[in-house]
């Protein structure tokens, strides 16, 4: 069996800083790398993740300038867990002002599970600004989708989690739990929000991977990381993301033709299921979608460490020239 490729090594930021975007909102964002490499966008996931160290590792260090930005009430982006002034667009225009701020005139996008989500959404609201689009663990925000993990699909495969996640809601409530979710999370007592907080985040850590990392779950449950991530989730979620319409982001991707598009897909992915990858993928003829047979959800598993790594490396400004 071919070894798989690893991250690369530890990568420390060499420039930091913040942006003012609106008079409420100012974000932070890191710059890794070579200041001269080629540009890239790392986005994280969520809504109401943050960034990580390992999302600086996906790239040659010598060959790109990774950039990454904590979004709209995440991370030390501030104000902490808002959610005024925070929508899909509000996220496109602060990607747009970050672009301008830094002086990068096209760069490569980057994101996983909610970040796949607003990539996907970026490169369609300005596909002149992009060079290429990696995807992972795909999200389309379909009701289909957020029924799976919020409502029953998931559920089945992991009884027990589930279990804990509905415990707060009463029985009569859990026809609809992201609604219920939804006014304990903004109109309970801080005590409820906390518990609900914590059980929602608790059934994301649950359920991400493959490979059990008791460690990752309880750091899901630390209430700074629980409180943004539930928050900013129910808000997204029961507004779907803020589009127009159902499915309106599939029925855009013809703005991408020409543009180089890899989807990268757990097979068993039980946060985002493979059919928001197959779906894409159909809609896109150009792309290459790239389905690890054992792995999860999580940036994390091997195999997806390995397809990330391959695709940034083929469009690396250091990769072989074909035929050369």
């Amino acid at each position: 069996m071919t070894a798989r490729r690893p991250l690369f090594p530890p990568c420390e930021p060499y420039h930091e800083g913040h942006l003012q975007v609106s008079a409420l909102h100012r974000i932070y964002y890191q710059e890794a790398g070579n200041p001269r490499g080629k540009p890239a966008l790392v986005l994280h996931g969520g809504p109401g993740g943050s960034i990580g160290e390992a999302m600086r590792r996906m790239h040659d260090p010598e060959a790109y300038r990774i950039i990454l930005f904590d979004q709209r009430g995440c991370g030390r982006s501030t104000p902490y867990a808002e959610i005024a002034e925070n929508t899909t667009w509000d996220l496109l225009a602060d990607i747009e002002a970050l672009r301008v701020h830094l002086g990068i005139g096209r760069w490569q996008v980057v994101g996983g599970s909610w970040g796949s989500t607003l990539g996907l959404a970026y490169a369609v609201r300005h596909p002149e600004a992009v060079t290429e689009l990696i995807l992972r663990g795909i999200f389309l925000m379909s009701d289909a989708e957020l029924g799976w993990f919020y409502q029953s699909g998931a559920s089945l495969i992991h009884p027990e989690a589930f279990e804990a996640f509905v415990a707060p809601i009463p029985p009569a409530e859990r026809g609809d739990l992201l609604g219920a979710y939804h006014r304990r999370l903004f109109g309970g007592t801080p005590e409820e929000q906390l518990i609900c907080a914590r059980a929602w985040a608790r059934w994301e850590g649950a359920t991400l991977s493959l490979l059990p990392d008791p460690a990752r779950a309880e750091a899901f449950e630390e209430p700074e990381t629980a409180v943004a991530l539930a928050r900013l989730e129910a808000h997204y979620f029961v507004n779907r993301g803020f589009f127009p319409k159902p499915d309106w982001l599939l029925g855009q991707v013809a703005r991408l033709a020409g543009l180089p598009v890899t989807l990268v897909q757990g097979r068993y992915d039980m946060v985002t299921p493979m059919i928001g990858a197959h779906r894409l993928a159909r809609a896109l003829p150009q792309a290459e979608l790239i389905v690890v047979p054992d792995a999860g959800h999580a940036g994390s598993e091997p195999g997806i460490i390995d397809a990330m790594v391959a695709t940034t490396e083929r469009h690396s400004p250091r990769a072989p020239v074909p035929g050369g």
